[in-house]
């Protein structure tokens, strides 16, 4: 049924799917034009908000930065991947594939989500070099797991709505993480996600008469090049060259 429903989305986003930046551009003509036709602000009082507040958003910017770039270099450690490698030898099927890359990538991104949205990507290269499985399920399960990213450990919301002097603390106060992070329900909404969302991945599987990848074209393979005989010297000595 889930593929199903999957196959028209999929051939949708395969042919359709525009650049992230024309999001960007579409969301920001639609707030002019909120700013304007139902604020009633003037087009030259809603450039100055724009200008204004695009460079308050900076230390923002730059703690999110931070948290990507950090969260890459631990993902990229020599240790991980060990770890990483290991895991992907525990697969013994296409579907034990995509079941055991959401896991890891919701692991990860409970820990933190720029940790989790690199770990993602790299134990979905790896799975695809050992094992044969539709590559294109397997990256969507890859990111699937970010989504529980924000009931994590790295929340910004619950991160911010606890730290002293945060923009909201007239209204709201300080929340502890206790009360959000740590909370029973969204421990309990965690778990079910934990057991959703690799079973809806696993369920999503093309037939197996369908033709799957196993890894992008431009992937070197692991097999060793073989050796190309090279003319003899003139010593009377025959060499390969590889």
């Amino acid at each position: 049924m889930l593929r199903i429903l999957s196959r028209p989305a999929t051939r949708l986003m395969e042919r359709w799917l525009p650049d992230a930046f024309i999001f960007v551009l579409i969301l920001t003509i639609i707030a002019v034009l909120a700013a304007v036709l139902v604020e009633g602000n003037t087009p030259l009082a809603v450039m100055q908000m724009w200008g204004e507040g695009f460079w308050k958003l900076l230390e923002f910017s730059m703690q999110m930065l931070l948290v990507l770039v950090t969260g890459y270099i631990l993902a990229s450690s020599p240790p991980v991947k060990r770890l990483l490698r290991k895991l992907a030898s525990v697969a013994t099927s296409a579907g034990s594939a995509i079941v055991l890359v959401t896991v890891v990538s919701l692991v990860a991104s409970w820990l933190n989500w720029g940790f989790g949205l690199v770990v993602g990507a790299i134990f979905a290269k790896e799975l695809a070099r050992q094992i044969k499985v539709d590559y294109r399920l397997l990256v969507a399960s890859a990111y699937s797991g970010f989504v529980i990213w924000h009931a994590g450990l790295s929340g910004s919301i619950p991160l911010t709505i606890t730290t002293p002097g945060h923009f909201a603390e007239p209204q709201l106060g300080l929340i502890p993480t206790s009360e959000t992070i740590f909370a029973p329900w969204n421990l309990i909404i965690v778990a079910v996600l934990f057991v959703v969302i690799p079973l809806a991945n696993r369920m999503m599987m093309p037939p197996s008469m369908r033709p799957s990848s196993s890894r992008p074209r431009h992937w070197p393979r692991t097999s060793p090049r073989r050796c190309r005989p090279t003319p003899p010297p003139p010593s009377g000595w025959r060499t390969a060259a590889c």
